[in-house]
């Protein structure tokens, strides 16, 4: 899995592309605490329009952010999530969390 970040308006963007499984749900996670832990990043948007497929590995990962975040007082959510993606996102309940936007430029805006 590839990840690329970018803060935008304050907001750290996460682009991943690939497989989102266990050996980028590591990755993930130590990029984002990093932001979160050292650089007072609160609002984290996800971008998963180029992730093929993720694992419960995956979602336990965006699940342990959410909770950091939360503790925080900030805002994650997700853009750009293609339908096979979704369908995993619904079945395991992170969508009754976590907000999809149709884009990243309208998730910075409403967070």
């Amino acid at each position: 899995m590839k990840i690329t970040t970018a803060i935008t308006k304050g907001v750290l963007v996460v682009k991943l592309s690939g497989e989102f499984d266990m050996h980028g749900a590591e990755c993930f996670r130590e990029t984002v605490d990093e932001y979160l832990n050292n650089m007072g990043i609160k609002d984290v948007v996800v971008d998963l329009e180029e992730v093929v497929f993720i694992d419960s590995s995956g979602i336990g990962v965006i699940l342990g952010r959410y909770k950091k975040i939360m503790h925080l007082k900030g805002t994650i959510c997700l853009v750009g999530v293609q339908d096979s993606v979704k369908k995993i996102l619904e079945l395991s309940g992170v969508l009754k969390i976590l907000k999809i936007y149709s884009s990243e430029f309208e998730a910075v805006s409403c967070l």
